[in-house]
């Protein structure tokens, strides 16, 4: 199961089991208390050692701060996406290790947790560490996606992993063909799409390789409504002149410019839109418990 850490408890683990992963198949998340719900995490940047400090930030404790807030919400999340780049730098298994550690309490508390890959992932480590499950089945050999179903929209999971430690990404042809196949397949719902690099600009050049090749895919389709992607430690939120919204999440690492708040974004979902709300790891930070309101583009 390539981008599923499962819950651990036994009803919740059987519930989530029978809607089966996608292959060919796709997930139905089951919900443990609302379905609407989701925390969206990036960059925790994890080292094998919990002391390692990176940039100033003791990481692990950073994550598990953020582990702990996700958990004293009122109403748990029924998901929780890490959004890549799990691993401090070059992925070894290690990081993971301490990773899967740190998590535990999210899969403890009845949550499922997905996962993508950015530029400090190794994928065969990644694999090896954190599917244990049994065999995948993988629609593309080389990459790790997947469908989430929810009940308010379908989240499309997506590995920009490109070369481990260098910045840009990529999707790939076979991926983007994949992707677009599925949209079209799946086109009942609210699509949001979900990968760790930001899509280039005349301004940003560090994000995906094949920006181009990837909004031939999504400003067509009307289904799709977000994007949401990390890589850049930077938090925002924008709209794509095709209106599609651009969720930039906020690191749990470390920032790379002092002014930005580390955190994570509960998601709640709602028939025409969703609303964001930042947790600064730091309360202090202007921006902590910052709202967004997103309406979806129409079609």
């Amino acid at each position: 199961m390539p981008v599923q850490l499962l819950p651990l408890t036994r009803r919740r683990f059987l519930a989530t089991t029978a809607a089966g992963l996608l292959g060919i198949r796709a997930l139905r998340a089951a919900t443990p208390a609302d379905e609407r719900s989701w925390a969206l995490l990036s960059d925790p940047h994890i080292a094998g050692d919990r002391a390692t400090v990176s940039r100033g930030a003791k990481v692990a404790d950073k994550l598990a701060a953020a582990v702990k807030e996700v958990l004293a919400l009122t109403t748990l999340p029924a998901n929780v996406l890490i959004n890549g780049d799990c691993a401090l730098k070059l992925g070894f298994p290690g990081d993971y290790a301490t990773f899967a550690d740190l998590v535990k309490p999210l899969r403890k508390a009845g949550m499922t947790l997905h996962l993508t890959l950015g530029n400090h992932d190794d994928r065969a480590a990644f694999r090896k560490a954190l599917e244990t499950q049994g065999p995948a089945e993988r629609p593309i050999a080389d990459r790790n996606v997947a469908i989430v179903r929810t009940a308010r929209a379908n989240f499309f999971l997506l590995d920009s992993l490109d070369v481990v430690d260098l910045a840009p990404g990529r999707l790939g042809e076979a991926q983007i063909g994949w992707l677009a196949r599925q949209l079209d397949a799946n086109a009942d719902k609210p699509a949001i799409v979900c990968a760790h690099h930001n899509l280039n600009d005349a301004r940003a050049q560090n994000g995906l390789v094949d920006t181009k090749a990837v909004l031939a895919v999504l400003e067509p389709r009307k289904q799709v409504k977000a994007y949401v992607f990390g890589h850049t430690h930077v938090w925002s939120v924008k709209e794509h002149a095709s209106g599609i919204h651009l969720v930039n999440l906020p690191a749990i690492g470390y920032p790379f410019a002092p002014a930005q708040p580390t955190g994570w974004v509960h998601c709640t979902l709602s028939g025409n839109g969703a609303t964001l709300k930042l947790s600064s790891l730091d309360p202090k930070r202007a921006a902590h418990g910052q709202t967004v309101d997103l309406k979806w583009r129409a079609g």
